[in-house]
């Protein structure tokens, strides 16, 4: 991967400000409530005035206007730092639905809010409706200027801390792939009641009810009935986010593991230099340079041509992150033994983040399925 001299002052940027501001233990059990939580909403504001969380919102609404591959350079270094910036990735997926589709008064709310380091949230699962996306039920009828909303979505990622969640909904019955929109809905809104769901990874997801909750029409990104067509042109740059925060956080892992096992001592000499771990070591590393090549292999793709799907690249870079990042951080806690499990080490913590990287945002079962589908299965 070759990277621009603004690139490379980019990344050592973030890496000196994550140093400084997360890189102890206790900073990040300061900033997160002994490990609750999982975004500071002050540290996340410090970012947006440095213009990493408007990375990508044009300069028009107060962004850095930068490229894709900027945009996965400030997530991988800002995951590999341990910074708690939950909220980062699905205000980078909303930016970029706005940014597409939105119309301009929305574009100046939403992405002028971002670059100023409000979080966004995106709201599509549905308690019978996961990997089965466009079997979605939550509905919205025309009223009053507005639409009316009444149904549920779950596993909505920060919605707790957002200005507004992206809701895809149905409009029209029919076709299970027509007929439905996206809605930026205030969370202040009447009508919508944000419940938490405990998780391993601290207070991150959340149920949404929506009972008669009206938004004007003025809040519909893009255009009525067409939301499905919006979603899968938003896929690669999901995907990508997705990815490059795995590979952040698998880099980290995989530091941390190699530190561990240089230092450890049993029988006389460091761990690291028996057999049996110093090749599981090389083949890690190798795996996570792997990884390194196809994030930013399909950043750069997308980069040379905007609005080109790429499904296979970013549904592979998706897939391959995720269930590396997952093995780099199980083995880093085989590695360590004990001190692995134990919460005085990150390494725990690297385990619970990096097992549900393969469900949200689609499945790796759901991943490998698009990926077949491109060769003709």
């Amino acid at each position: 991967m070759s990277e621009t001299q603004e690139q490379q002052a980019l990344r050592e940027a973030i890496r000196s400000f994550c140093k400084r501001e997360c890189g102890t233990k206790e900073q990040r059990a300061k900033l997160t409530q002994q490990y609750q939580h999982a975004h500071n909403r002050e540290l996340f504001e410090r970012c947006a005035e440095l213009g990493w969380v408007g990375v990508c919102v044009p300069p028009a609404y107060g962004g850095a206007g930068g490229s894709v591959t900027d945009m996965c350079i400030v997530l991988e270094e800002t995951a590999y730092g341990l910074a708690p910036l939950g909220g980062l990735g699905t205000t980078l997926i909303v930016a970029a639905a706005v940014e597409r589709f939105g119309r301009e008064d929305l574009k100046q709310e939403i992405l002028g809010g971002i670059a100023r380091g409000r979080v966004e949230a995106i709201a599509m699962s549905e308690p019978e409706s996961g990997s089965d996306v466009a079997s979605l039920s939550c509905r919205a009828e025309r009223e009053r200027g507005g639409f009316v909303i009444n149904g549920q979505k779950t596993w909505c990622s920060n919605a707790h801390l957002s200005d507004n969640i992206l809701l895809i909904c149905r409009t029209t019955k029919g076709n299970k792939h027509e007929g439905m929109t996206m809605l930026s809905v205030p969370t202040s809104a009447a009508g919508l009641e944000i419940r938490g769901i405990e998780t391993m990874g601290g207070k991150e997801v959340n149920d949404l009810f929506f009972t008669d909750c009206w938004v004007p029409e003025a809040r519909v990104v893009g255009q009525v009935d067409q939301a499905w067509g919006q979603l899968i042109a938003g896929l690669n740059i999901e995907r990508l986010i997705l990815a490059a925060m795995m590979l952040g956080i698998g880099a980290r892992a995989f530091d941390d593991t190699l530190s561990y096992v240089k230092e450890r001592k049993q029988f006389g000499r460091p761990i690291g230099t028996f057999q049996a771990l110093k090749h599981r070591i090389a083949d890690l590393a190798t795996e996570l340079e792997v990884c390194r090549l196809l994030v930013y292999d399909v950043a750069g793709k997308v980069d040379r041509a905007p609005g080109q799907l790429f499904p296979r690249e970013a549904s592979m870079a998706k897939l391959k992150l995720t269930e590396t990042a997952k093995k780099i951080a199980l083995e880093g806690m085989q590695m360590m033994g004990g001190y692995g499990y134990a919460s005085e080490f990150d390494m725990e913590r690297h385990v619970r983040a990096t097992l549900v990287s393969t469900i949200y945002g689609g499945t790796s079962e759901i991943q490998r399925e698009i990926i077949g589908k491109t060769y003709g299965l």
